[in-house]
Formats: structure tokens, C-alpha cells, sequence
């Protein structure tokens, strides 16, 4: 941990700043987590040691709970396992991720001691738990899950205080960092990285956290200067400064008074009207359209947790109709209709509409995130992916390429999401090379392809980039 240094930054407590110059794409640490466990909902889905997504995985034959792709998994989190595995056999049923997240990281520490590597810059005593600032509900669950982990705990294993105990709870409840599967798109569980935990928020921030091969890895997304401190961005910049503010408040129990906070910066685009020629519409028709949209995305919500999609579709289309003409394109719930309508149409095989809002979508990220943005990258993916899907190989390979750009930053080389996009440009631009050689051979290819080889249906929508701007677990 040569490359930072743990300081007392203004206004926040402790942080981590550069203890020498970095550039964009650099790795500034890597680290593997204190522990992690699968969430309730996949635990049957994805290998309790490597997280990866397998369709066929072997059971546990002594607690029949935990879940591998083979025996060499199996070994490997034996270690992690053994105690759970005793536990939930006596215990006689499963408990939630939380208590087996916190139950796996006191057995940690009670066999390894605080420190469990000469690279941990903190111990989990002098880590934030918030308890005192919890409100009430959540003050309910917690003594819920104190009771429940009380009863799981075993009596072979060493006591514990309740004072100890509800810290490690306040301490993964703010500090939880979500688990992603083998390809990075899909949130599947939650660890603790206590490095990670010391790095502080900023909403535009100097660096990205990916999790990569198992680790995650702190990078860089533009120079940083040596002591520079180090920040990274703990909810989706795509709200306005009041809703950030109002959710760190709530989730991170802070007041953010970053520069972007403070002085509201983009918030007049991202809920502005359309400019044409000149011409803005009115306030009271912007206002009037927003809270239109607003109710329209309910709407859709509910339309699309019922898995209706074609009526998500009408929903999407009947919104946009209404609004496109009075809403800025950086108005971020006409952002959420048209990233939507993208997704679905897509999963519905209809291309070229869905790259025709992809595209939209896109340019109005450009305008508000970072250039290094990691969601700014997946949206440039997907819409490179439609587009291609479309015919469209011109548009679909530069918008590849400029994803691919961004993801060598944010993700590294090594990632899997970078390696298909690697592929996805090589191929794209060998079908561009053949499309201006000769657009009939090419598309006249194309159609017999797709003939002899049909699109299969995608995967039911879910949208790529909610696993980049969700990396901080919150407990629901």
C-alpha cells in the first residue's frame, strides 16, 4: 500500500490521498475482501467461492446451502465454509446474508486478529458503524438481526459483546461493497474491504472502483496529483444535487458539501426544457412535463416488474411523445424513458428503434458524466451492441470503440467486460472494413447470417449500468 497514505481530510474524518503521481487507468490498489457471502437471492444460482454464474453447481452434502461449480471451488472456500456449514446444520435453517456476512468475519478475526494482512491499512474497531445516527426502523432490524445471529452463533465458537456485535452490523450496513458476477453486470453478493472503506465520497469524483478477478481495484480516472486525496463516488451523479444530498444524508449519514453540491452544478439541465432555435419553453411546461413523466415512470416500473413488457413499450412511447419536445435532452427521467425503451425494444428484437434511443440516451450522458464515467461506457456498449444488432455497422463500431476507450480506464485490460468488448471491436471493425468495400456484399452477408442463423432472444432487460452506479451495498 506504498501508493497512499491515510490522512484527516477536511470536514470528513479520515481518507486516503496519492502518495505519488497517477494517470488515467492506473491501478492504484487492488484488495480482496475481508469476507463476502452471495445474496439470499442467488444462493443457488452462484458459487459461494468464486461468484461466478453456472448453470449446473454442486450443493454442500453436509448443510445442502452453499453452492460450487466443482470440488476445486469447494476447497477453496472451505476455509470460509467450514464453521458456517457447522453452524447452519445446528442452527436447522439459513440466515440472512447479513448475519452469515458478519458471522463469517468474526470468525475471520477471531482466528487471525484484527489485522489479517500487513497490506490492511485499518482495523474494523476504528471503522465508522453510525448506529447512533440510524433511524428507527432500521434500528429495528438491526436488533432483529442481533437476535437471529445470537441464536446462529455457536456456543463452540468464541463470545462475543452485544456492543461488538451491533458494530460489525453499523459497520457493513455503510461499508458493504456489492460482489458482482464473473462478467461485472450483475450485483450477487456483498463483502467487506476494509481499504476500500477509508476512501471518500466525492460526487465527481478522482477514481473508479471495479471488482475485478475476485478483487476489487481502486483506479484512477485522470491524473491525480501526489497528496491529492482520493475519491470515489458513493451514488449516481445522474440526480440532481438535493437528491445526492439527500440520499448520502440518509444511506451515508453525512452532508455532502463537494464542490458539484454545493453549487448545484448541471442541475439546471438535467430537469431543464428543450432549447430550440433559441427558444425555451416556459417554466410552468417544463414543470407540467416533468411531473408527467414522473407519474409515467411509476408506471413503467410497475409494468416492467410484471414483466409487460410491450405494454412498458406503450407506456415508454405515449411519455416520450408528450415530453421529447418540452424536455431538455439532458433531463434525466427523459434520460430513464429513453434508456428504457432502448433496453426493451432490444429484448423485443426490434433494433433499429432501440439504437435510435440508445444513441439518444448516450449523448445526453456525454453532456453530464464524467468522460471516464464507467456508466457513461456501459450505455456507449450497449448502444455500439444495438446498433450492430441493427445493421447500423458505421454508428454501432464507434460507439464500441468509445466504450472500449473508457473501459480500458475504468475496468483495465483484464477485465472480462473489456475483453467481449475487445472481440466486439475487432469483429465490428472488420464488418466496416467489408461495409465500404462493398454495402450490398455486406449486407446481402449480413441477412443470409442471420438466416442460417437466427437472433436469439436476449436477456430479459435489466439495465448494464445499474451495477456500475450501485457498487455501494446498502442493506433493503
Amino acid at each position: 500500500m506504498e501508493n497512499v497514505a491515510i490522512f484527516d481530510s477536511p470536514g470528513k474524518g479520515r481518507g486516503l490521498k496519492a502518495a505519488k503521481e497517477f494517470w488515467a487507468g492506473d491501478v492504484i490498489f487492488s484488495e480482496a475482501s475481508l469476507s463476502a457471502v452471495v445474496f439470499d437471492s442467488h444462493a443457488e444460482r452462484i458459487c459461494h467461492s468464486c461468484f461466478r454464474r453456472q448453470e449446473k453447481l454442486q450443493r454442500c452434502g453436509q448443510c445442502k446451502f452453499a453452492h460450487y461449480c466443482d470440488r476445486t471451488c469447494q476447497r477453496a472456500g472451505w476455509a470460509e465454509h467450514k464453521q458456517e456449514c457447522s453452524a447452519i446444520k445446528a442452527y436447522g435453517k439459513v440466515p440472512n446474508e447479513n448475519i452469515r456476512l458478519v458471522s463469517r468475519i468474526m470468525w475471520r478475526i477471531d482466528k487471525e486478529g484484527s489485522l489479517v494482512s500487513d497490506l490492511q491499512l485499518t482495523t474494523l474497531d476504528e471503522l465508522e458503524d453510525h448506529l447512533n445516527d440510524m433511524q428507527e426502523d432500521d434500528l429495528k432490524e438491526l436488533k432483529v438481526d442481533i437476535h437471529n445471529f445470537l441464536d446462529y452463533w455457536p456456543r463452540t465458537s468464541k463470545q462475543h459483546t452485544i456492543d461488538d456485535i451491533s458494530h460489525i452490523f453499523g459497520v457493513i450496513n455503510c461499508n458493504g461493497f456489492t460482489v458482482s458476477d464473473q462478467r461485472g453486470l450483475q450485483a450477487v453478493g456483498v463483502g467487506l474491504f476494509p481499504n476500500l472503506c477509508l476512501v471518500n465520497h466525492d460526487c465527481w469524483p478522482n477514481c473508479t472502483v471495479i471488482l475485478n478477478h475476485g478483487r476489487i481495484e481502486l483506479r484512477s480516472l485522470g491524473k491525480i496529483a501526489e497528496g491529492e486525496e482520493l475519491t470515489v463516488a458513493y451514488v449516481d451523479y445522474l440526480n440532481v444535487s438535493e437528491e445526492r444530498q439527500r440520499l448520502l444524508k440518509t444511506q451515508y449519514f453525512f452532508d455532502c458539501t463537494c464542490e458539484h453540491c454545493t453549487n448545484k452544478t448541471h442541475d439546471d439541465i438535467k430537469m431543464g426544457g428543450r432549447e430550440v432555435e433559441g427558444v425555451k419553453p416556459s417554466d410552468e411546461q417544463v414543470k407540467e412535463a416533468t411531473d408527467y413523466c414522473f407519474d409515467m415512470m411509476e408506471k413503467m416500473d410497475k409494468a416492467r416488474l410484471n414483466g409487460d413488457y410491450h405494454e412498458v413499450v406503450k407506456i415508454c412511447r405515449q411519455c416520450i411523445e408528450k415530453t421529447e419536445p418540452i424536455l431538455a435532452e439532458t433531463h434525466i427521467y427523459q434520460l430513464r424513458m429513453w434508456s428504457t425503451m432502448s433496453e426493451v425494444q432490444a429484448y423485443l428484437q426490434y433494433f433499429e428503434e432501440a439504437a435510435d434511443f440508445a444513441r439518444k440516451m448516450v449523448e445526453g450522458y456525454k453532456k453530464l458524466y464524467h468522460p471516464n464515467n464507467a456508466a457513461l461506457g456501459m450505455a456507449a456498449m450497449r448502444a455500439g451492441v444495438t446498433h450492430w444488432q441493427a445493421g447500423l455497422i458505421e454508428v454501432g463500431h464507434g460507439m464500441i470503440c468509445k466504450a472500449y476507450a473508457i473501459l480500458m480506464i475504468t475496468h483495465g485490460p483484464t477485465h472480462p467486460i473489456t475483453k467481449d468488448l475487445e472481440a466486439m471491436r475487432m469483429q465490428t471493425e472488420m464488418e466496416l472494413r467489408m461495409f465500404k468495400q462493398n454495402e450490398y456484399v455486406y449486407h446481402s452477408m449480413r441477412e443470409a447470417a442471420l438466416k442460417n442463423k437466427p437472433m436469439t432472444m436476449l436477456h430479459e432487460p435489466k439495465s448494464v449500468e445499474e451495477g456500475i452506479k450501485n457498487l455501494f451495498h446498502r442493506r433493503k
